[in-house]
């Protein structure tokens, strides 16, 4: 069930009436009401898999009650272990088995060594990687004692299933969403007037966006050998555009859904490609993750309080395990050593943390020297995206050779036809810059702004959408 189906606007109209106006005076009705449609939401794309989620979800609700009954320091870093290796060991089977096996096959053939191994059929579950890195920060919290774990069973299981996030994050921390499950709520027009804002820019940049640009990126990358390096040029920078529509338009979805049930979710992008460096791209990008490695993996590493050498080691071992999290391929992890290669100077300079505001702060127009570093920094953003996309390595290299030949300075082949497409990139684009300082593109003060300037952008968004959709496309996250 995609978000951007007729399927899920009638599920979610259904949710939220028997939510708020049948059962809206009770909170443990609400949460078993919100756990079945996580469950039906999820049993949609493939019932079977609901026993691995109710697996992880009851391992770490116990594991959590251990943990705060025990005192028993190796009673309690076993019980820890146990949540680990479950959640790991589950994600590396489903995820990674047949890629280990295929490499380790490649590696002995290398030295002329023949070994027989076989590979499984291995279906990936939806959401799997989200889900398990959600249960996993509530067990090592509960852990080191930042966090006392609930009783209430039927919260916990809809913390972890909740549909929304269930599928592409955010990944939210069970300190700042859970105690939202076990306080009562109250329906807020404002926000949920924000929440439906919210979803409409999603969709926007799903349908309109991502779909339209995946068109012509798909294209492009299937077919490269045949193009010239102005066009495989502009390949990449559609898929650039593709993933951010597409990804930021699900957290965008998910987060204005989540504030219709009366839920707060944190924030997973920040117009990241306003970056002036790739520091401050990585904390504008898929921010529930980058915040999740940071936590858990980069600080008890030891983080930027050691020597050079272990700095050096813990930032590639975070962009390493960053690319490997987002998929079974070599180009996953080449993407995350370019990205550590970017960021590396930055750290070992100390300024990484330099632009932590917006850019052109208080004003219409960057400067010059803004607007080249926003520049410098989405090329090479989109130089690394094309890891990301690529199916292998050797793609990729043969891709980003073809950029930089000779053909570089030619015009792209069947420009005139996508000149629509370009516009309307151009459209989105200022839309977004006019609003970097908000949470959101189409967040508005009542306010200031009058009705019929709401409603007429509203009207506007809602005919591009049905007008301008693309062939729909599956979330990319969803494969991760």
């Amino acid at each position: 069930m995609l978000f951007n189906s007729i399927e899920f606007a009638i599920f979610l109209i259904i949710v939220f009436f028997l939510y708020w106006f049948v059962i809206k005076n009770n909170l443990r009705i609400q949460n078993l009401l919100l756990l079945i449609a996580s469950y039906f939401f999820y049993g949609w794309w493939n019932w079977r898999f609901l026993s691995l989620i109710i697996t992880i979800s009851l391992v770490d609700y116990m594991v959590g009650l251990g943990l705060s009954m025990q005192v028993n320091p190796k009673r309690r870093k076993l019980l820890l272990l146990t949540s680990i290796l479950l959640n790991i060991g589950l994600l590396g089977f489903f995820k990674y088995y047949n890629f280990f096996i295929e490499s380790f096959v490649e590696a002995f053939s290398v030295f002329g060594k023949r070994i027989n191994a076989h590979t499984l059929n291995i279906i990936l579950p939806i959401g799997i990687s989200f889900y398990a890195f959600k249960t996993l920060s509530y067990t090592i919290d509960v852990y080191k004692r930042k966090f006392e774990p609930t009783k209430d069973i039927i919260a916990y299981f809809a913390f972890v299933s909740f549909f929304p996030q269930l599928f592409a994050g955010p990944i939210e921390r069970a300190a700042d969403l859970l105690p939202q499950f076990c306080t009562k709520r109250k329906f807020e027009y404002h926000k949920a007037v924000d929440g439906m804002r919210q979803i409409l820019w999603g969709l926007f940049q799903k349908v309109v966006i991502a779909d339209n640009c995946a068109q012509y990126a798909n294209m492009i990358f299937k077919n490269y050998s045949d193009y010239s390096g102005s066009t495989l040029m502009l390949g990449a920078i559609f898929f650039t555009f593709q993933i951010y529509g597409d990804f930021s338009g699900y957290s965008d979805i998910a987060i204005g859904t989540s504030r219709l049930f009366g839920f707060n979710s944190m924030r997973n992008f920040a117009f990241p490609y306003f970056s002036r460096d790739i520091a401050e791209f990585w904390r504008r990008w898929h921010i529930s993750l980058c915040t999740w490695f940071r936590d858990y993996v980069y600080i008890p590493l030891g983080g930027s309080r050691c020597g050079t050498l272990m700095k050096i080691r813990n930032t590639f071992i975070i962009f390493l395990l960053s690319g490997l999290w987002h998929g079974a391929n070599w180009t996953f992890i080449a993407w995350g050593f370019i990205n550590a290669s970017y960021f590396l100077p930055l750290m070992l300079l100390k300024r990484n943390r330099k632009n932590l505001n917006i850019a052109a702060e208080g004003k219409i127009f960057p400067s010059i020297r803004e607007l080249s570093q926003i520049g410098i920094t989405f090329m090479l953003t989109t130089l690394a995206w094309i890891f990301f996309r690529a199916e292998n390595m050797h793609q990729a290299l043969f891709y980003l050779a073809g950029i930089f030949s000779p053909t570089i300075i030619s015009i792209p082949r069947g420009i005139s036809k996508i000149m629509l497409l370009i516009l309307i990139l151009a459209v989105f684009f200022s839309i977004e810059w006019l609003q970097r300082d908000k949470q959101h593109a189409l967040q508005i003060d009542n306010i200031k702004t009058p009705r019929l300037v709401r409603w007429g952008l509203y009207y506007v968004v809602i005919f591009l959408i049905f007008w301008f959709g693309g062939i729909q496309q599956p979330f990319i996250y969803f494969q991760f």
